[in-house]
């Protein structure tokens, strides 16, 4: 006999039997699982220091003034020999950066100059200076 009044009624229940049997069988799956996964051979490792060794590219500064004259890191350079400097030093260090800083009333032909020297030579980092306004 049933106990509700209305029996076509359908059942507006949540039937909790199917859900605990699933968490059952998850838990039960994590508790066999777990031990395998954080198994681990002990092995008595030698102790060694290391320390990072810190690599400082080497920067160059190419200064083109207002009239055309080249600088080397604040030194005069002839225009003749800059491409020569440029093959020196990309063959001393491929790390080597260089930085145009150009003055802004130099014609732009002069700079784009330098970057063709700089480039021909292999130099692969190149950057340029400028003042913030």
């Amino acid at each position: 006999m049933a106990m509700n009044s209305h029996d076509n009624e359908e059942m507006s229940e949540i039937n909790m039997t199917p859900l605990v049997d699933v968490m059952l069988v998850l838990l039960v799956i994590f508790i066999i699982t777990v031990p395998v996964i954080t198994h681990s051979v002990k092995v008595d490792l030698p102790q060694a220091s290391n320390l990072p060794t810190e690599v400082k590219p080497k920067v160059v500064t190419v200064s083109v003034q207002k009239n055309g004259e080249l600088l080397w890191n604040d030194e005069p350079m002839p225009v003749a020999e800059m491409e020569m400097r440029f093959k020196t030093t990309a063959t001393e260090s491929k790390e080597t950066e260089v930085r145009i800083q150009g003055d802004k009333s130099v014609a732009y032909e002069e700079v784009i100059k330098v970057m063709a020297a700089a480039q021909r030579a292999g130099i692969q980092k190149l950057g340029f200076i400028t003042e913030p306004r």
